[in-house]
């Protein structure tokens, strides 16, 4: 019962975030996106303001009154002090790391000040990934701190930006999508607490944990046969064909011309080995899953070799090629197999 309450006022409270802050590529702080609450520090210290009050009001001592009030004060000025630190501050998301499932993928961010006075003490990092965590933070996180997955510590001269990496670990293939990004200060005396909690339009794409499996049979044979390109190269002689205009003089079968027959050129090929090719029935007897894992490894050991190689899996194929661009395609056709472009990592 109580976890269901928890559950339902996550629910709201997640909602009511995404109205307030709804998920974009750059966010500038203002007085929507950031909450302020006292800290312990600052609870302790308002409880000796009131216990102070209390003194000066039994003993009616004008000195007692006018410390009292000064510290309040000082504790006024704190609250604007601490919203200015963070007020004005734009963070833009740059791009997001690929990697394979069960690695650390790196979130590129950007931190740009935005008023006179810099920024100072910002603390920057992410959630824990465990829902019930997740849950307790977000209601008691109100007196302290959060705990946090990845953390780092900022400071911004004013009129100056800082790229920040960020490190989050991710589970299986697809699409990654970290928490929101939270960023809170406690200066400059500690007293009072601001923080917001950015939800920055990113993501990394997750690639299979390559498995190391036996090469397929199939491709094994392709690479050991070969085949002849004709008309290209001089390897081997071919054949002879009737003369066309423009062929090489060296090529025309001079001996056949001689002997009566009509005007002929010798054709030469070029022996060369076939393109690999990579496919999903070569890995029979693995279940989906292990299936990408095995042809992830072989994409990326043929590339390691540079070796022109071809994929084949249910809906796609990709024509022999080699080079990064087809190792990219490769991985990023294994990665959303059966996924949804928007389908991702929770």
């Amino acid at each position: 019962m109580t976890s269901t309450w928890s559950e339902a006022l996550s629910r709201r409270w997640s909602r009511w975030l995404d109205r307030r802050i709804p998920p974009s590529r750059s966010v500038t702080l203002s007085q929507r996106q950031i909450f302020i609450f006292p800290s312990r520090t600052g609870f302790f210290f308002a409880l000796c303001l009131l216990v102070m009050l209390v003194a000066a009001i039994n003993y009616q001592n004008n000195m007692s009154y006018a410390l009292t009030f000064l510290l309040a004060n000082l504790f006024v000025v704190a609250v604007l002090h601490t919203y200015a630190n963070l007020a004005g501050l734009t963070i833009s998301a740059l791009s997001a790391d690929e990697v394979f499932a069960g690695q650390r993928a790196g979130f590129h961010f950007r931190f740009t000040a935005g008023n006179k006075q810099g920024h100072q003490a910002l603390s920057v990092g992410w959630p824990q990934p465990k829902s019930s965590q997740r849950r307790r933070r977000l209601f008691t996180g109100l007196f302290s701190s959060a705990d946090t997955l990845a953390e780092e510590e900022i400071e911004l001269e004013p009129g100056t930006s800082k790229d920040v990496v960020l490190h989050a670990p991710v589970g299986s293939r697809g699409w990654y999508r970290p928490e929101r990004l939270r960023i809170e200060s406690t200066f400059p005396l500690g007293l009072l607490r601001c923080w917001t909690w950015v939800a920055l339009d990113q993501r990394a794409l997750v690639y299979p944990a390559p498995l190391v499996s036996p090469e397929p049979v199939a491709a094994q044979g392709d690479a050991q046969d070969g085949r002849w390109l004709s008309g290209a190269g001089d390897d081997e002689f071919s054949g002879i064909r009737d003369y066309r205009q423009g062929d090489n003089p060296r090529r025309v079968y001079w001996k056949g011309l001689a002997r009566g027959q009509s005007l002929q050129t010798k054709v030469y090929a070029t022996a060369v080995a076939d393109a690999r090719w990579l496919d999903w029935e070569q890995f029979v007897g693995l279940d989906q899953e292990r299936r990408l894992s095995a042809l992830c490894y072989w994409v990326m050991d043929y590339h390691r070799r540079e070796l022109e190689f071809g994929l084949r899996v249910p809906g796609t194929e990709l024509a022999p090629a080699s080079g990064d661009r087809q190792r990219d395609a490769a991985l990023r056709a294994l990665a959303l197999y059966k996924l949804s472009d928007e389908a991702q990592v929770q």
